[in-house]
């Protein structure tokens, strides 16, 4: 990496926030501290333990869309996915449903049986008021519509207002999922944790690093959407900035047909 494009990435760095889903991912990878004191709050559970936390997972169904977990956490037998949004449409509740339908069948291909499937929550950060209603935070479950009665199958949906900045624990999570100074940040634990991405030199090389990883892996992805829709490779090799040679390999690993 040359020193112009070393200088790019510093600069990038410091304008990420934890609303940044690289960011995010990565300060959460290997941390089950700061996952836990999020989950603690948004679900207000000062007791909260968190076991495991999984960044990043791809869950793939061969008949169906993958889909990419920013965060996935398990505590007390319960399962908790963790996105955070800035755009509206990537938090629509039809995402939120196949969220939940994908942890489903992640739990099912571990072997457990319909009725031994845990509590699921999927947890939308987003940074506008998606739902519209003012509220800093909402709780969606299914109910029967002719009792109000909970039809209780454990699968639950939150969303979190991004906008709300009050004077409580959310409020100031909240400030700091905005916040790109971590010495402006309200929770030290998550402060810490940005600090060392955006100052350490080992923290900064790592993120660096992870940075152009996931742009290639998105750069991947749209080579083979492309692919799929026997776009030219002169085309694809234009918008990805990849070689032909490397489009064809992509090609072949996919096992995609290549139109020149």
């Amino acid at each position: 990496m040359d020193e112009q494009q070393r200088q790019r990435n510093l600069e990038k760095i410091q304008r990420m926030c934890l609303m940044d889903d690289v960011f995010f991912n990565v300060c959460l990878d290997d941390s089950p501290e700061c996952v836990e004191l999020i989950l603690q709050i948004v679900m207000n559970e000062p007791e909260l333990k968190v076991q495991s936390v999984t960044t990043q997972r791809t869950i793939t169904n061969l008949n169906y869309h993958g889909v990419r977990f920013d965060v996935m956490a398990t505590a007390k037998g319960k399962v908790y996915d963790i996105e955070v949004q800035r755009a509206d449409e990537g938090a629509i509740p039809q995402r939120a449903r196949y969220n939940s339908y994908m942890i489903g069948v992640r739990e099912l291909h571990s072997g457990k049986k319909y009725n031994e499937l845990p509590e699921s929550y999927v947890i939308f950060i987003t940074a506008h008021d998606v739902i519209g209603d003012g509220l800093p935070i909402y709780h969606i479950d299914r109910v029967i519509r002719e009792t109000g009665r909970a039809f209780a199958d454990g699968d639950h949906i939150i969303y979190v207002n991004g906008e709300n900045r009050d004077d409580t624990a959310l409020g100031w999570l909240m400030q700091d999922f905005f916040c790109k100074e971590p010495n402006k940040m309200y929770y030290n634990t998550l402060a810490k944790r940005a600090r060392y991405f955006k100052e350490d030199e080992i923290g900064v090389s790592k993120l660096s690093e992870i940075t152009q990883e996931l742009m290639n892996e998105g750069k991947i992805d749209m080579i083979i959407e492309m692919l799929k829709e026997n776009q030219p490779l002169s085309l694809i090799a234009k918008v990805s900035k990849f070689t032909i040679e490397k489009i064809r390999e992509i090609a072949k690993q996919n096992d995609i047909a290549v139109t020149e």
